[in-house]
């Protein structure tokens, strides 16, 4: 199938990993962007979390990141303090972001990139936990 979908990927991410599998399923090969190496632009990101329907603090990653020693749970801190620090320091954003013209979102748990794709899957779909997203004929589980 041709449809335009971006994916800002995360190749050392294992919920990364299992968004682009899924997309692959669906028979379409994404535009991939490892973020770390060629992150978004200021603009781009803004877009992306307002597209998604998510605040900057709920696209921000605290896990595996500076996010506690940069102190950026300070509530105080503004949107554009936070999506500074996103900036200088991409492994601060959530992954992986995915847009297609149905919409964009931050796949977390993997499987919400279903809800912004065609139901053209391939078959059956699991994911690297073991955990089963769709079944033998590509109908989603959950």
């Amino acid at each position: 199938m041709t449809m335009d979908v971006t994916i800002y990927h995360n190749p050392a991410c294992g919920t990364s990993r299992n968004t682009l599998a899924m997309i692959r399923n669906a028979g379409i090969e994404p535009t991939v962007i490892d973020y770390l190496k060629n992150p978004p632009t200021r603009e781009q990101l803004v877009k992306m979390i307002a597209d998604a329907g998510l605040s900057v603090r709920e696209a921000i990653r605290e896990k595996g990141t500076p996010y506690a020693e940069l102190g950026l749970d300070d509530p105080g801190l503004t949107d554009d303090q936070l999506l500074d620090a996103m900036l200088k320091d991409s492994i601060l954003i959530n992954r992986p972001f995915v847009i297609t013209p149905i919409g964009t979102r931050l796949s977390r748990p993997s499987e919400i990139v279903l809800d912004i794709l065609p139901d053209t899957h391939k078959g059956a779909f699991t994911k690297e936990d073991g955990e089963q997203v769709l079944d033998a004929q590509g109908k989603r589980l959950i």
